[in-house]
C-alpha cells in the first residue's frame, strides 16, 4: 500500500504541476486576449476620427500582445483553441484592415495581418460594418461620391465570403458575418444612391439658379 500511495502522489504532483502550468498560461493569454479587443477597438475608432498615429500605435500594441498569447499557450494548443484567441485574432484582422483600406485604399492578405486564415474571413465579415459607418460619414461631410469606392470594397468582400459556404464547425461563425455583411451591404447601397441622387438634384439646383442670375436683366 504504501508503494502505490507513492505512486499515487508522485502521479498527483506530476498532474497538479501540469494543470498549473496550463492554468497561468490560460489566465495570460485570456487577459492578453481581452486588451487585444480592447485596443483594436480604440484602433478602429482613431480611424473613424482621422487620428491615423494614434491607430497605428494601438494597432502595434495589439500585435504585442497577439504575439505575447502565442508564446503563452506555445504547448497548450487545447487552450488555443478554446475561443478567445480567434475573437482576438479576428478583431485584429479587422482593425488591420480598417486601417489599410480607410487610409491607404487597399486590402490586407492574410499572411500581412498575420492571423489564421479563418480568422480572417471572420475579420472581413466584421469590417462591413465600420465601411458602412464610414460611407455613412462621408455622405454626411457631404463627399457621398468618395463613397462609391468604399461600396466597391463591401460588395468584393462579401463576393470573397460567400464564397465559403461550409459548417460553422469548419468556418467558426462566417455564416453568420456574411448574412449580416449582406443585409448592410444592401442598406449601404440604398443609403449612397439616394445621397448621390439628392447631391445631383442639389446641383442642378444650384447651376440653374446660377444661369438665373446671369439672365436677369440688370
Amino acid at each position: 500500500m504504501r508503494i502505490m500511495a507513492s505512486v499515487l502522489e508522485s502521479i498527483s504532483k506530476a498532474m497538479l504541476e501540469e494543470m498549473e502550468d496550463k492554468d497561468r498560461a490560460r489566465e495570460e493569454a485570456f487577459r492578453r486576449s481581452r486588451e487585444v479587443i480592447r485596443l483594436c477597438s480604440s484602433s478602429i475608432r482613431s480611424v473613424h476620427r482621422g487620428n491615423l498615429e494614434s491607430a497605428l500605435r494601438l494597432m502595434q500594441e495589439a500585435g504585442e500582445d497577439l504575439d505575447g498569447i502565442r508564446e503563452a499557450l506555445t504547448e497548450h494548443q487545447d487552450i488555443r483553441y478554446a475561443g478567445f484567441v480567434d475573437a482576438a485574432e479576428q478583431e485584429y484582422a479587422e482593425a488591420r484592415n480598417v486601417y489599410s483600406i480607410i487610409a491607404d485604399h487597399m486590402i490586407l492578405k492574410p499572411e500581412e495581418v498575420g492571423v489564421e486564415g479563418i480568422n480572417y474571413l471572420c475579420g472581413l465579415g466584421d469590417l462591413c460594418g465600420e465601411l458602412r459607418r464610414h460611407i455613412l460619414d462621408l455622405i454626411r461631410t457631404g463627399r457621398a461620391e468618395e463613397g462609391e469606392r468604399f461600396l466597391e470594397m463591401m460588395e468584393e468582400i462579401h463576393s470573397l465570403l460567400m464564397l465559403f459556404d461550409y459548417p460553422d464547425a469548419v468556418t467558426r461563425g462566417l455564416r453568420r458575418k456574411s448574412d449580416l455583411a449582406r443585409s448592410m451591404l444592401e442598406r449601404t447601397r440604398g443609403d449612397l444612391t439616394n445621397a448621390l441622387e439628392l447631391a445631383e438634384v442639389q446641383k442642378l439646383l444650384r447651376a440653374s439658379h446660377a444661369a438665373g442670375e446671369i439672365d436677369r436683366p440688370k
